[in-house]
């Protein structure tokens, strides 16, 4: 069975918008209004990793709102290594939510910045680590 195929214009869109939530939420930081921008952004990795990038909501923003106004995609991508990407953020994002309800504000500050580092380097400059990651991992596996 192949993988399902993505325009990977998609994911960096995805990428793009997570860097401004995930920013915002590093400003807020602790504010109840960070700690609703957080649960939202764990909501779109969950769903992006474990539904599937057509759930994700800011896939479903570059489809609908964005990727009618631009050119065909000149090549697609295998889904997985963004999936997996989504999977790094939701944990980075799982931890600093657990850190936030545990009174850590300094781990939720450093797991959020992390997880904005890696949105950054995405949307900038088409660096995916999280894909990297995945990529890596699947050669280590194979051999």
């Amino acid at each position: 069975m192949s993988a399902r195929q993505v325009d990977p214009r998609g994911p960096r869109f995805g990428a793009a918008v997570t860097t401004v939530v995930l920013a915002v939420v590093l400003v807020l930081l602790p504010r109840p209004v960070a700690t609703v921008l957080l649960v939202w952004q764990a909501v779109a990795f969950g769903l992006g990793a474990f539904v599937g990038l057509q759930a994700q909501p800011y896939g479903w923003l570059f489809r609908v709102l964005v990727r009618p106004r631009l050119a065909p995609p000149t090549e697609l991508e295998d889904e997985r290594p963004p999936r997996f990407a989504q999977l790094v953020g939701f944990l980075f994002v799982a931890v600093a939510l657990l850190g936030l309800a545990l009174g850590a504000t300094i781990v939720a500050q450093i797991a959020v910045a992390f997880a904005l580092a890696a949105a950054f380097l995405n949307a900038a400059f088409a660096f995916c680590l999280g894909c990297e990651m995945y990529l890596l991992g699947r050669r280590i596996l194979t051999r």
